[in-house]
């Protein structure tokens, strides 16, 4: 059994339901698209009260299967105006499950700011969250890890979300308690902000109980051999990290380049060194002492996580990550990696999305308002931000507002979300998902960033990408992160045998993509139901008309060409 809290945070008053079986299972990014349409929440001011905010276990959360605490959350959009569910890792999630809690939807909005507090013995507090107000991530961290102590996770509003600027996401206490993992795309921390909602705080307790326990705890081992046998995880995320997607990038001609103006920002056959990718920035960290292999959740063992440190040996970031590279650093004309840790670490103090950051700041150089690769520049607006001035306020509601109130021609957004760190001229199949998701312009819904498209057509890469989005949204749906898919995906007998395990569930392979088809369907009807049309997915004309060097390359789809591919799905 595990409990739904149901938070009206009006009059404080506390409604829980007690889920069973499949209940628990289905969470994520289905429940929360289930749980908006039922609300009514297509119509709905996203900064009004009446948006609900969503937080979601999945079902092997607080136990330290490998990758399967991740953190759903969601609401509607305030950026974009559709659906959001935006994960994240960390502990909370583990939290949560350890307390046998499988979420919770806060509604309406509290009078005064406020700190929830889930405590192991069953009780829900709300404490004054006055004290943490203005306060950067990590000072307020700092403060509640002080009143209540060590052995809790935390959910932050950093001071963007206060004031509701669109940048703001969910920060999320790492294993090591640092507020750094986010949820962090949609202005999810804006929404949280609008509720007054400064901090929640989980106890962790202990291994929550499942139907058979011997069970679990044996394929939670099996799953890791598996992880660790794998090459891509053995290769790839566990050597380099994410941020070895820079050098593949690089090299494909896809990276952003000052505001998706270039594809690559070295040309590695005339020799030059390329000082933005995970092959160069891991030598150099490792030199100076930081860590390469680090876990964001307990018990993963793919540890594509870092812990970046400066030339003296000192921690700067944790961690830096292939999009806050791409966007707030090549795209930005950034070439240190010193320079992006610096602002990374600032982006994670005001719990703001890099992306998104990252692409706005771009557009403000486009603007004139400051020249590429000017990190004094970038710091510059980040305390503006930060201070909530008038200019910083107007920054903080993202790339397409920015862009639309300086009249920037170039601006790299879709569904006025800032478009990820793969440039849709070149990496076709992700371009494709990120222009007919619901979730606005987010590569995680379907990344195939090696695919090699040139010589498939439409119907053909339209395929691809829905298989690829159908078994995302099922690993979304269930708390797993998307790196271990590798492993995930050709193993979903073994999955839900070990569901069935904790939960007393008999499901069958079948499920795992019947899930992922069923919240892809939720979330296109949320948009059919919020307004959203074919022109929606439409790239900015730029992409279309600028063939991007070296390659060359134009866009070759539009909306119409790929707004229908949901209406696909079997039921």
């Amino acid at each position: 059994m595990r409990t739904y809290y149901d938070i009206q945070l009006n009059d404080r008053t506390i409604a829980k339901r007690e889920l069973s079986g499949e209940a628990i299972v289905k969470a994520g990014r289905a429940l929360i698209a289930k749980t908006l349409l039922e609300l009514g929440a297509a119509s709905v001011d996203p900064l009004s009260p009446q948006n609900p905010l969503i937080f979601s276990a999945g079902p092997f959360a607080g136990t330290s299967f490998s990758n399967a605490n991740r953190t759903s959350v969601g609401c509607k959009s305030p950026l974009t105006g559709g659906v959001k569910e935006a994960n994240g890792g960390g502990t909370f999630s583990y939290g949560l499950g350890q307390l046998k809690i499988a979420g919770f939807t806060l509604l309406g909005a509290s009078p005064d700011w406020v700190v929830i507090h889930f405590k192991k013995d069953g009780s829900i507090a709300f404490d004054a969250g006055a004290p943490y107000l203005g306060k950067g991530n990590f000072e307020a961290a700092r403060m509640l890890h002080s009143r209540y102590g060590k052995k809790v996770s935390l959910a932050l509003c950093g001071p963007v979300g206060e004031y509701q600027g669109l940048l703001a996401g969910i920060a999320l206490s790492d294993k090591d308690n640092r507020p750094s993992r986010l949820a962090a795309r949609g202005g999810v921390g804006a929404v949280m902000g609008s509720k007054k909602v400064k901090a929640i705080v989980v106890e962790l307790d202990r291994i929550p109980p499942f139907e058979d326990a011997r069970k679990v705890n044996a394929s939670i081992k099996s799953y890791a051999k598996m992880l660790q046998a794998d090459g891509v995880v053995a290769n790839f995320y566990a050597k380099i990290g994410t941020m070895g997607m820079a050098d593949v990038q690089n090299q494909l001609g896809g990276l952003p380049v000052r505001n998706f103006s270039a594809g690559q920002q070295a040309d590695l056959a005339a020799g030059e060194t390329f000082k933005m990718g995970g092959e160069f920035i891991g030598q150099l960290n490792t030199s100076r002492g930081g860590e390469q292999t680090h876990a964001c959740m307990p018990g993963c063992v793919i540890q594509c996580s870092n812990v970046y440190h400066d030339a003296g040996g000192k921690e700067v970031v944790s961690p830096v990550e292939y999009e806050t590279l791409g966007l707030l650093g090549t795209n930005c004309g950034l070439s240190d990696p010193d320079d992006l840790a610096a602002l990374n670490f600032i982006a994670n103090d005001l719990g703001v999305d890099t992306i998104e950051l990252g692409a706005m700041l771009a557009v403000l150089m486009e603007a004139g308002l400051g020249k590429f690769g000017d990190a004094q520049f970038m710091t510059d607006c980040l305390v503006e931000i930060r201070a909530g001035t008038e200019k910083g306020r107007l920054w903080a509601q993202g790339t397409a507002r920015v862009g639309e109130h300086y009249g920037v021609r170039r601006v790299p957004v879709i569904k006025k979300q800032a478009i990820s760190a793969y440039d849709p001229r070149v990496v076709e199949a992700t371009g494709i998902g990120m222009m007919a998701t619901a979730q606005g312009a987010d590569h995680t819904v379907g990344n195939l960033p090696r695919l090699k498209t040139r010589e498939m057509d439409t119907e053909a890469l339209i395929s691809q990408s829905l298989l690829h989005q159908t078994r995302v949204a099922a690993n979304d749906s269930l708390g797993l992160c998307i790196f271990g898919m590798t492993v995930t995906n050709p193993n979903t007998e073994f999955l839900v045998t070990a569901i069935n395990a904790a939960h007393g569930t008999t499901l069958t392979g079948e499920f795992f993509e019947a899930l992922g088809r069923e919240a892809l369907r939720l979330e296109y009807e949320f948009n059919r139901r919020a307004g959203f049309t074919e022109k929606d997915d439409e790239l900015p004309e730029f992409f279309y008309t600028e063939p991007l060097p070296p390659t060359g390359r134009v866009a070759r789809f539009h909306g119409a060409d790929v707004h229908t591919m949901y209406e696909r799905l079997p039921v």
